[in-house]
């Protein structure tokens, strides 16, 4: 009698992205999303809501209403439903992106609430744009080229960069007082930077992960001790609180900031965009174009979400991408658990208190180093664009220099109407418009005859790094 063949375990369909892992499990890898995501996720509201002039009670419901927002975005993306959603682990948090130009949108509406209203009428604009955008999203990653996005990504973190040094100062209220700038400011500011430094230098890759976050507790924690944090608002806050929609009242929709924030989210689009390919290459996922317009349906419904529930626009974070590719963990729904324990957070009106109470210096501290981390991913993609080209070195100059000109020269479009000047007196707005425009110019809008006289191969081959190609021009 022949002896049994071995019984061959039943091959498993079910790939590591879509693997449901055990409940305690989840819980513990989703909490380290949160942690990871925390930090960046709550400067967006703390720094438009300082630069707004919000009262201490406004600044906290704006947190938590992020809070809500983020944690319905990412179970949107990472869950999915109908044709919305990369059903990637990708977690959602504010972009960076709109930061200034949200800014500048609320500040020429008169800042306060009536400011606040102003940008959420453009949010769900831009939300809008994006949804619909979504299916022709290969089309127009073509017009951002490596030379735009980094060129978009260095002005961003350039821009935002002097926000966060105002804080280090102390913060706009103190601005231009005695207080402002003093030794007690820059010693929380420089303790707080030291403390990042060296938790990234000594500390393990979890801790690396949450460096800013643990500089951002204990710079506060600091504080407290020598009595210059106040946390009475956190006594005075409920244990309970729900986002309401049009908290603020019904959103104004004007012109120039719905305009401004449709080019905010085509760059957040290129952005995503990015975030779904290295994720698919992080989980050894297929993403295609239809992957990527789903994705880009939930950044679309995310942030109109964001204008109804008083909150921001929405894209994957990259620090959660990182920590995906640290962990090794690449489940969905460890994603999609971080998302719930975020909505949690955002019900807590307390949680929400303890972040507003975050001293100017030490906050300023840390988004120093988060904002120039986005400035150096920018250069990153600059060093692998040929700049010896002079089309390409003019397009950064001048993006660079439009940028600059809302930051350095604060008064210069002061006569402008009120609409125009929420877009101009934007940087990254005049940055990003200088990029897309230039590029246009520069390397779409060409006459035929130009486009034939041009060996197009060989100056491939040649920015790839092959060096330049001999032959005649097509």
């Amino acid at each position: 009698m022949a002896p049994l063949a071995p019984r061959r375990r039943p091959r498993t369909t079910t790939h590591p992205v879509d693997e449901v892992l055990p409940l305690p499990t989840l819980s513990l890898y989703g909490f380290q999303h949160v942690l990871a995501f925390y930090a960046g996720a709550v400067l967006v509201p703390v720094i438009l809501g300082n630069s707004l002039g919000l009262s201490r009670q406004e600044l906290v419901y704006l947190i938590n209403a992020d809070l809500v927002t983020a944690g319905i975005a990412t179970i949107i993306q990472a869950w999915g439903f109908w044709r919305i959603g990369a059903r990637l682990p990708l977690v959602q948090g504010a972009t960076f992106t709109a930061v200034s130009p949200m800014i500048a949108i609320g500040q020429g509406a008169g800042g306060g609430t009536a400011g606040l209203l102003v940008v959420y009428g453009a949010v769900i604009t831009g939300g809008v744009a994006t949804f619909l955008l979504a299916p022709f999203a290969g089309r127009l990653t073509a017009y951002f080229p490596p030379i735009v996005t980094g060129t978009l990504l260095t002005v961003i973190g350039i821009v935002l960069i002097p926000v966060a040094l105002q804080d280090v100062g102390g913060g706009a209220a103190l601005s231009g007082g005695p207080r402002y700038g003093d030794h007690v400011s820059l010693a929380y500011a420089g303790g707080t930077l030291l403390f990042i430094l060296l938790v990234v230098r000594f500390g393990g890759p979890f801790l690396r992960s949450v460096a800013v976050l643990l500089g951002l507790v204990g710079g506060t924690a600091v504080a407290w001790l020598l009595g210059d944090a106040d946390l009475g608002a956190v006594e005075q806050a409920e244990w309970l609180g729900v986002s309401t929609p049009f908290h603020y009242g019904l959103p104004h929709f004007s012109v120039f900031p719905m305009l401004a924030m449709v080019v905010v989210m085509l760059i957040t689009m290129v952005e995503t965009t990015g975030d779904v390919y290295a994720m698919g290459e992080i989980t050894d996922r297929h993403v295609d174009g239809e992957t990527v317009s789903r994705a880009l349906r939930a950044d679309g419904v995310a942030t109109v979400l964001g204008g109804v529930f008083n909150s921001f626009p929405y894209v994957a974070f990259a620090e959660n991408i990182g920590l995906v590719r640290i962990s090794r963990v690449t489940s969905r729904f460890v994603v999609v658990a971080a998302g719930v324990f975020m909505i949690l957070l955002g019900l807590v009106p307390k949680a929400g208190a303890v972040v507003a109470s975050v001293p100017h210096p030490v906050l300023g501290a840390a988004a120093v180093v988060m904002f120039g981390m986005v400035a150096t991913v920018g250069i990153q993609i600059l060093a692998k664009v040929d700049l010896r080209q002079e089309r390409n070195a003019l397009i950064l100059a001048v993006s660079l220099g439009a940028a600059m000109l809302p930051t350095a020269v604060a008064p210069f479009f002061e006569r402008m109407p009120t609409e125009v000047r929420a877009v101009l007196g934007s940087g990254i707005t005049l940055g990003t418009l200088s990029a897309v425009l230039l590029n246009l110019f520069f390397h779409v809008f060409e006459s035929r005859r130009e486009r034939e006289d041009i060996d197009w191969d060989g100056l491939a081959a040649y920015e790839d790094g092959a060096g330049p190609q001999t032959g005649t021009a097509r």
